[in-house]
């Protein structure tokens, strides 16, 4: 200590614990994407909403007609939402939208309502690949003619060959469009797919008769908020009501859902005496991936993104044992309280987890790079499998990377 001691006396002294207790991130913010009642306003920027009578101000005039968006953001909140941010593109495209929603590090879920095209398929997983921090709640198309197109990929039809006159005189053309309704698999499971549309009063015409037909992309995501803060980001956010839904396009059977369900189709169902329940909790990666639950992505999301954040005090440390220590103590402890309420499977902290962080995994060759590099393990609560995932520090920021065992 630099303080000099002169005179006789007692001397009492403030000694920090050292402890940096790692905080968890948000989960439940929401990003919307779509065109406003009020096409003109707030275009191209994305703004904070905290409610729906902040949306009424921002985007809706008098005379309004709802839209999808405005219709997402309503089932956003009426199921439990609490905060989300809205892009109005107006007559640009839903890329431009989600690239505004890039910076923002607190979503974590993204939707465009209604948008059930390939090239909207695309842009929304392909965000959330690229940023690795949130997910996607994506809508299946309005119409479905043919339930088992929902199981398969969505592609572009051929381009049409020149034609060619047969012996016969017939013209041959290219192949037919393909007939796949579903986005494509995501290795990793930053995409949710969800079927049917619902049946809702309309919010912005109250005096309407008829109910309006309406994308579950907000309601899903209001779902999403709704289970986290009663249970947490590690509950599937299935077996619940659709609040304000008063009926579905499409009844699903037990049956039909046999066919949808392995191949990451979410089904929202009616149930005699329980109403209209959300009744599937996949991801768009294959079956057989250990990614294939909502809520084991979204709880590695938020695990990877809080540690990240949470040690970033490492970087330009001393890279020696007494760091590796504190990093040790601090994520153990994080992961410790996840434990306890019950995001983690195991008896035990020792069967939930692991965290290693020495010599072994710090070499000479990694110190000099200067690295620091943690190597925890974790079991989620379903499937009951260790995924590992490796957590570098270098003077750039974090570094995240994932790998199955």
């Amino acid at each position: 200590m630099a303080t000099n001691y002169l005179a006789p006396g007692v001397y009492v002294e403030e000694i920090p614990s050292g402890t940096r207790p790692i905080e968890g991130v948000g989960t439940s913010t929401c990003g919307f994407v779509g065109i406003a009642p009020n096409a003109n306003a707030l275009v191209g920027k994305a703004q904070a909403i905290n409610n729906w009578t902040e949306f009424l101000n921002n985007y809706v005039t008098d005379g309004s007609s709802s839209t999808n968006l405005s219709h997402g953001v309503w089932g956003f909140f009426n199921n439990g939402g609490s905060r989300c941010y809205v892009v109005n593109i107006g007559t640009r495209g839903i890329r431009d939208g989600l690239a505004l929603f890039e910076p923002i590090d607190e979503i974590a879920i993204v939707a465009a309502p209604g948008y059930s095209d390939i090239d909207s398929f695309e842009a929304l997983i392909g965000h959330c690949e690229g940023l690795k921090d949130r997910v996607a709640i994506i809508d299946a198309p309005k119409d479905v003619p043919d339930i088992a197109a929902l199981t398969e990929a969505a592609s572009l039809a051929p381009k049409a060959k020149p034609k060619d006159k047969s012996a016969e005189g017939e013209s041959k053309e290219g192949a037919e469009p393909g007939k796949g309704l579903r986005p494509r698999e995501s290795p990793n499971g930053y995409g949710a797919f969800y079927f049917p549309w619902l049946l809702v009063r309309d919010p912005l015409n109250s005096k309407s008769i008829e109910p309006a037909t309406v994308p579950p992309s907000g309601h899903i995501a209001g779902i999403y908020a709704r289970t986290d803060a009663q249970r947490g980001v590690h509950k599937a956010p299935a077996n619940e009501p659709v609040r304000g839904a008063l009926g579905l396009t499409y009844r699903v059977t037990h049956q039909e859902q046999e066919l949808l369900n392995p191949n990451g189709v979410n089904c929202i169902r009616f149930f005699t005496g329980q109403g209209i329940l959300v009744w599937g909790a996949r991801t768009v990666a294959a079956s057989s991936s250990e990614w294939r639950y909502i809520n084991v992505r979204r709880l590695f999301n938020f695990i990877e993104e809080s540690i990240a954040r949470g040690t970033r005090w490492v970087v330009f440390e001393p890279n020696d044992m007494p760091l590796w220590k504190s990093i040790r103590r601090d994520v153990t402890a994080f992961l410790t309280l996840l434990w306890r309420q019950g995001a983690l499977m195991g008896a035990s902290p020792a069967e939930a987890f692991f965290v290693h962080c020495n010599a072994e995994t710090n070499p000479p060759e990694v110190i000099d790079a200067g690295r620091v590099v943690v190597v925890i393990g974790i079991a989620p609560v379903k499937p009951a499998e260790f995924v590992i995932f490796r957590i570098g520090q270098g003077v750039e920021g974090p570094e995240v990377e994932v790998q199955g065992s």
